[in-house]
């Protein structure tokens, strides 16, 4: 089996106080030698994964916690996030590229994190988020 970095955080409901977990993760990839678009996908995972799990998961409650598994290696990076919530249906949040929402500021984190990850999935009723990126993955695709 090839050499492998896991770890775990668990920080409070608060927007932007991820305590350097984008930058944890970047010297990972770095280490690990992922490429600059890798990196660029997994940031904007993060950051995103980690939102909505503050916003709509706990809905901003700082008694509860958002919990971040990582597992890296160099041809994967695995991650989960974990939120306290009440969870959600997938297959009921609309899709921002209908012509009735494609005017909303909001809604198309879930979008992206389709797009630019390898694995999007949620399990545990909508609570925990898993996400990997391929070293080396060709996504986003873009049509043109």
């Amino acid at each position: 089996m090839n050499e492998h970095v896991e770890f775990e955080a668990s920080i409070p409901s608060k927007l932007y106080e991820d305590f350097g977990l984008q930058d944890k993760i970047v010297q990972l990839m770095e280490r690990f030698s992922y490429s600059v678009r890798d990196v660029f996908a997994v940031r904007l995972a993060v950051e995103e994964g980690v939102a909505n799990a503050i916003r709509h998961g706990n809905r901003f409650d700082e008694s509860k916690l958002v919990r971040i598994t990582c597992r890296i290696d160099d041809s994967k990076l695995r991650m989960e996030i974990s939120d306290q919530g009440a969870g959600f249906e997938l297959g009921a949040v609309p899709d921002p590229t209908q012509a009735n929402f494609i005017e909303r500021p909001t809604g198309r984190g879930l979008l992206l994190l389709r797009e630019y990850m390898d694995r999007f999935e949620y399990a545990d009723g909508g609570r925990c988020l898993i996400l990997e990126r391929e070293r080396n993955s060709l996504l986003p695709v873009m049509q043109g």
